[in-house]
């Protein structure tokens, strides 16, 4: 099958390469010419697991091409994915610029061309947005043509395996051609059994927004436990294994740390939230879940101020991970971000080190922080160290070198990896989230 993807951010490429990798042929559209210059040239322009060897591989066999002429890229196509950006606007709601504007240029292109496709909504969008499509396509459009809802659930670090063997998809249309030929395209994708679940495009649309808002919920839910039991001496992880083997609570998503951040979470739960002023509807609880995790991504600086006396001015930070969450080069809405804005504030001297994320957060401050080649070079002469993501490689390090490299044996650990009693036997100052301090 012929298959467009016009956008080539994360869901866009994600989206367009899995499709190619099943054997259709695909072509990717974006503006950015430099971009698809690159991509031509077989660079990805982003880090996911995986991603690399498919994206090569289907280049070279000419099932992935790309251009930035939309009326080229979508001419021969049957299916239309829209994987733009919808960010946030200063009120919270999505921006639907992007969208939007395609949709117009489509609109022309479908008609000269008049040959019935299919448009999809890749991006998540608010409800109401695929009659909004249809409506702008339609003054400029006489012939056939169905505007589908298809939102993604890719977790960042697992997008690939989340695409090719997903756990359900979703798709919104009330039209019997389109679903007959969405059906033929994920055929190959759930050959397991797992579901293709068919609704009107409204719902399709809130269900992506309903999903992301209540995973938010359940992080902002185990942060306030551990908030708890930081006052009452439990600790958190022994709940969260307790909790979590509740068939109907589930494992998931019951880590206490500094937050939730990335593309999708804070953009999407105010978006939901705006949803609901739209419709008269005060949502209460995910204005709760906004507050808390703001405050929970400055959690650790506030515990940095507190053990020195509120005199941080001269200190030298370390920080491990700058990623919103592993596996990712992704910084949007990163804890680190925040926590690294908190300790400069305070006069605080930061070097940092991420795997795949240095770059972006370079490209972003500059010289105010300084780059580790590896996690260990950052710990040079530091007063403490600063977990902020949960890399692989953080998880048994060498302690004996932290204990040489660093001005004291001191860690602020914002995601739990270590063991209580390890830290103690150790001899390291030790503050974790929802757990008790080991104090040495």
């Amino acid at each position: 099958m012929n298959i467009a993807v016009v956008g080539t951010g994360y869901v866009g490429l994600v989206t367009g390469t899995c499709f190619a990798e099943t054997g259709n042929q695909v072509t990717c559209i974006d503006i950015n010419r430099e971009k698809v210059e690159r991509m031509q040239r077989g660079e990805i322009p982003i880090y996911e697991p995986h991603l690399e060897n498919l994206f090569a591989r289907n280049i070279s066999q000419g099932r992935l091409t790309f251009t930035t002429r939309l009326e080229e890229g979508v001419r021969d196509a049957k299916i239309i994915f829209l994987a733009l950006p919808t960010p946030p606007g200063e009120d919270g709601s999505a921006d639907l610029t992007h969208v939007l504007d395609v949709a117009g240029q489509l609109g022309k292109i479908l008609h000269d061309l008049n040959d019935y496709k299919i448009v999809v909504n890749k991006s998540t969008v608010p409800v109401g947005t695929a009659e909004k499509v249809r409506e702008v396509i339609q003054k400029n459009c006489s012939v056939e043509f169905d505007v589908v809802s298809n939102p993604e659930f890719l977790r960042e670090g697992f997008a690939v395996d989340d695409f090719m063997k997903p756990d359900r998809v979703v798709i919104g249309t009330r039209s019997e051609k389109a679903k007959k030929i969405m059906t033929e395209l994920y055929a190959p994708f759930v050959r397991q059994g797992n579901p293709v679940y068919f609704m009107d495009e409204r719902s399709s649309e809130l269900t992506k927004y309903a999903a992301n808002a209540f995973l938010a919920t359940k992080i902002s839910f185990m942060n306030e436990i551990a908030s708890l039991c930081e006052k009452t001496g439990a600790n958190v992880d022994a709940i969260r294994i307790g909790i979590g083997a509740d068939e109907r609570i589930g494992k998931r998503f019951l880590f206490a740390g500094i937050g939730y951040g990335g593309s999708c979470f804070p953009k999407d739960v105010l978006a939901m939230i705006k949803i609901g002023e739209q419709a008269g509807y005060d949502f209460k609880i995910l204005k709760s879940v906004v507050g808390i995790n703001e405050q929970q991504r400055k959690s650790l600086v506030a515990k940095i101020k507190t053990h020195y006396g509120n005199k941080l001015k001269g200190k030298k930070a370390a920080i491990w991970g700058l990623a919103f969450k592993p596996d990712t080069d992704d910084i949007r809405e990163a804890p680190a971000l925040y926590i690294i804005d908190e300790l400069l504030k305070e006069g605080v001297t930061v070097s940092a080190f991420d795997p795949e994320a240095a770059k972006n957060v370079k490209q972003l401050m500059g010289d105010k922080v300084t780059y580790g080649k590896d996690e260990y070079e950052v710990l040079q002469d530091a007063d403490f160290l600063v977990i902020a993501t949960e890399w692989a490689l953080f998880r048994t390090p060498d302690f004996e070198r932290i204990a040489s490299s660093m001005k004291s044996k001191t860690i602020f650990d914002g995601r739990n990896l270590y063991d209580l009693k390890q830290m103690d036997e150790l001899g390291f100052y030790y503050n974790s989230v929802g757990r008790e301090i080991i104090e040495n």
